[in-house]
């Protein structure tokens, strides 16, 4: 599946796109604030696009004007509220390049995300959360319509530290009603 906005594509990623995911994953302003370590190598980058950006729901956020694969947007596949049956529910995650922070990217890549979980997929609230520090990422969620929920201490085992965790929500009816500007 491939979504487009005005200015990026969204698509599967492919192995030949390691070298791009590790130009903005070594940089220790991505991944650290967003919970997991800076990639190393381009063969780590590889790998992760073989197994964690491998995932449904998982895009590559490719610049139209470059062609070139600038961050990650998707659905992460768990949520903080646990498993409701009754109201299909997921979390939304992202990743962007700093040389590309301000411009409006990841709300624009999240609008058609949405747009997919709320239509295509079927969910009833879609999640978006934070740790404590990354107020750039909070002030995304908001822009997007996302509000906020409750916070909880987590232990983030990817980088081995405990964290202020904060969750934000958009529900199908809120989402709905935004796009017809009652919102």
């Amino acid at each position: 599946m491939i979504l487009d906005t005005q200015r990026l594509r969204l698509r599967p990623f492919r192995d030949d796109d390691a070298e791009d995911v590790y130009t903005y994953a070594r940089d220790p302003r991505v991944g650290p604030i967003a919970g997991w370590p800076t990639h190393k190598s381009v063969e780590e980058s590889r790998e992760i696009i073989r197994t964690v950006f491998s995932a449904p729901g998982v895009f590559a956020m490719e610049l139209k004007e470059t062609g070139r694969v600038i961050g990650s947007v998707g659905f992460v596949g768990n949520h903080p509220a646990g498993d409701l049956p009754c109201c299909p529910d997921d979390e939304v995650g992202y990743a962007l390049s700093p040389v590309f922070w301000g411009r409006g990217l990841v709300p624009e890549a999240v609008k058609v995300i949405l747009e997919y979980g709320f239509t295509d997929l079927g969910f009833q609230r879609i999640w978006c959360g934070h740790y404590g520090g990354n107020w750039r990422s909070k002030r995304t969620m908001e822009k997007c319509g996302f509000r906020y929920q409750f916070s909880r201490t987590e232990f983030v085992q990817l980088i081995g530290e405990t964290r202020q965790s904060y969750f934000y929500l958009l529900t199908k009816e809120s989402w709905r009603e935004r796009l017809s500007g009652a919102l």
